[in-house]
């Protein structure tokens, strides 16, 4: 048996439909069309062209002055490397009875990694703190202080996140080992807790503040890239230990974690809703780019509903929230253009 396809790894890719032990270890390639449905290379094409999008973007800022956009796409893919290699290969690092198998995506158009890692999943991490980010300083947040600007990132990366993290497994874009109670549970639905709150915000939040805090001193730009990326980790430690306090007990954990996920959604819409300062100007990529994403992620749920009623993956109302407080960064967004002029 190959060692980066055990039984349990087995089981979930057969249910994706593909053969874990059938892969490429360095790199796959494949026709869009022969996907295992549509959504997935209209995925791809928004992502990944999303990265492209957000960093040129981020280049025309540094070019003019301003360092972080570019500071923080570049930590995203640090924050990348450091993170996922051991969530798909925990066995490498000693890890395997901590974490043991989590998940496994299904066969993109190119892939890395024993087909663990899809070139789409790559650009995301870009995508999503950039979104976040440029909607938080546009709104002039970053203002008040770069922790009050992080944890309005964490509230947009929550909100933006989570509409396609639990359309994800019913889409079959990846599937969750459901029976790995070490990570995956609790779970809302079947989308871990854990996941939505450490990955989906508290890392963003907190990579958004070290990036703001290291960019702007010194020259060293690449140095402060890679401090920041290799700091962000620990941060979703440290808020996973109130959860880690019960652990064993996972009703004690659940509400853990959904009281935080709630602390979450009040201190972040808060924090967008009582900004009342002129916005900044708005640049291409967030005038168009946060629409578009959202627009598509709903044609997916729309697409996903016929069959929606006799899925077990994902939560409808919680997507349906999340498809709310992204409409109010939004909604925030455009009372902020009547305050600031638009730029290219």
């Amino acid at each position: 048996m190959s060692a980066v396809c055990g039984p349990a790894a087995e089981a979930v890719t057969r249910d994706l439909g593909f053969d874990c032990h059938d892969v490429s270890p360095v790199i796959s390639l494949r026709f869009p069309w022969q996907l295992a449905n549509w959504t997935m290379p209209v995925l791809e094409v928004l992502i990944i062209g999303g990265a492209v999008f957000a960093l040129l973007h981020a280049i025309r800022r540094y070019r003019a002055g301003d360092p972080v956009n570019l500071a923080l796409w570049w930590t995203s893919l640090v924050y990348l490397f450091v993170t996922e290699p051991p969530l798909y290969f925990p066995e490498w690092f000693g890890l395997d009875k901590l974490y043991g198998f989590i998940f496994a995506h299904n066969q993109f158009t190119v892939q890395f990694m024993w087909d663990r890692l899809p070139l789409y999943i790559v650009a995301f991490y870009p995508v999503i703190s950039q979104l976040a980010y440029e909607l938080v300083r546009t709104l002039g947040i970053f203002r008040r202080g770069a922790l009050v600007g992080a944890v309005a990132v964490a509230f947009a990366c929550q909100v933006f996140y989570e509409v396609f993290d639990h359309i994800g497994p019913q889409l079959k874009w990846w599937a969750w080992n459901m029976d790995n109670y070490l990570v995956n549970h609790p779970a809302l639905d079947s989308v871990p807790m854990n996941s939505m709150l450490l990955f989906a915000s508290v890392s963003m939040g907190a990579m958004t503040y070290l990036v703001v805090r290291l960019a702007r001193r010194g020259r060293s730009f690449v140095p402060r890239v890679l401090v920041a990326g290799v700091l962000t980790p620990p941060s979703m430690a440290i808020a996973g230990i109130p959860s880690s306090l019960f652990d064993g007990n996972i009703t004690a954990q659940a509400w853990v974690l959904g009281v935080e996920l709630a602390l979450l959604w009040v201190g972040g819409a808060w924090i967008v809703w009582s900004q009342r300062e002129p916005g900044e100007p708005l640049s291409a990529f967030v005038r168009f780019y946060p629409v578009i994403y959202l627009g598509v992620m709903a044609v997916f749920w729309i697409s996903a509903l016929p069959s929606y009623s006799s899925a077990d993956h994902g939560s409808g109302p919680y997507a349906l929230a999340c498809f709310v407080g992204a409409g109010l960064l939004l909604y925030r967004m455009q009372l902020a253009r009547r305050t600031a002029p638009a730029a290219v």
